[in-house]
């Protein structure tokens, strides 16, 4: 498969810590964050790789080559003035070919399963969604109860925010669309062409992605998300298994409720926060004591087992409080 990685901007926010460097080559635990997000590429099975370039090319060119020593194979379009998002992909019109593809941005963080948002794609567009409690820095997507996208809200105010879903950035994209894109000239996906398509009744699907995201555009992001590696709440791509996991919820102790009840028929032992065993392994849950986290460590596939559930039981809990409050 194929993918677009939007490495171009210059990160003037993350300036007072990048020394200037292009934000994608930013370092994440020692290694620069594109170079986990083409591991992450590469291990969702994309391996023809197009990276976009505007601010100290040279720097991403001299660093990945082409691809070779990372398993992909890489290809540059570099942009004598800025593009936008939209234009910078319509400039690769020339990789993407007749096949689906995906487009990510490279100064952001995640652990997502690409291949998921790959197979949802129907045509059109697909979206990869992510919660966010303090929405106000991103771009919110409205969705009905199908996925269906109904309308966009670029960077509200809290008087206009209706969700907590927001465009992550990461698009699977239909190669006619680039048809829609200008060439040549600055062009957004977010302000620009995804407007324009839902106007025209184009497919447009939103998907809530499991697993981490972060917009590294701050200091505060970035060391936050550092942080977040170190804790195991961002899983790094490569087969690195940190030495636990921390799941972030509103109610921990509600949270543990649901877990007890739903793994009390398959012996779990409560003594100790929760520790089960079984065929998978031996996994142990408890609550964190300085923020509504839980703290997960165990054997791998016994883990990942339980951070589904947990997941998964949490937001069913959101969505009973939403829709409690609704009900009022």
């Amino acid at each position: 498969m194929k993918a677009v990685i939007l490495t171009g901007g210059e990160g003037t926010r993350l300036r007072a810590v990048s020394g200037g460097q292009p934000k994608p080559m930013m370092p994440l635990l020692g290694v620069p964050l594109l170079q986990r997000t083409v591991e992450l590429l590469r291990e969702n099975g994309f391996d023809e790789l197009c990276l976009t370039l505007h601010y100290r090319p040279q720097v991403i060119r001299d660093y990945f080559g082409d691809g070779r020593q990372f398993g992909v194979r890489i290809c540059y379009r570099e942009e004598a003035a800025p593009l936008g998002t939209a234009g910078a992909v319509k400039n690769c019109a020339g990789f993407v070919g007749d096949e689906p593809f995906l487009v990510i941005s490279g100064d952001s963080a995640c652990d997502f399963e690409l291949r998921e948002l790959m197979a949802a794609h129907r045509g059109g567009v697909t979206i990869a969604l992510a919660a966010q409690a303090e929405p106000l820095a991103y771009g919110l997507v409205l969705t009905d109860r199908t996925g269906r996208i109904t309308g966009f809200l670029e960077k509200p105010a809290w008087e206009r925010v209706v969700t907590d879903r927001v465009s992550t950035g990461i698009y699977a994209l239909s190669p006619d669309l680039l048809d829609s894109i200008p060439p040549g000239v600055k062009y957004d996906f977010a302000r620009d062409l995804f407007p324009d398509l839902l106007a025209k009744g184009v497919p447009m699907l939103g998907v809530v992605m499991d697993g981490y995201w972060c917009d590294i555009g701050t200091p505060r992001a970035y060391y936050q998300c550092n942080l977040d590696a170190l804790d195991g709440v961002y899983r790094l791509p490569g087969g690195q298994e940190p030495p636990r996991r921390v799941i972030h919820c509103r109610d921990r102790a509600r949270l543990m409720r649901a877990m007890g009840e739903a793994l009390a028929e398959f012996g779990a032992d409560f003594s100790d926060g929760i520790t089960l065993a079984d065929s998978h392994g031996r996994a142990h849950l408890a609550p964190l004591a300085d923020r509504s986290a839980l703290a997960l460590e165990g054997d791998r596939a016994a883990v990942r087992r339980l951070e589904a559930l947990a997941r998964r039981l949490d937001r069913e809990l959101e969505r009973t409080a939403l829709d409690n409050r609704r009900n009022g």
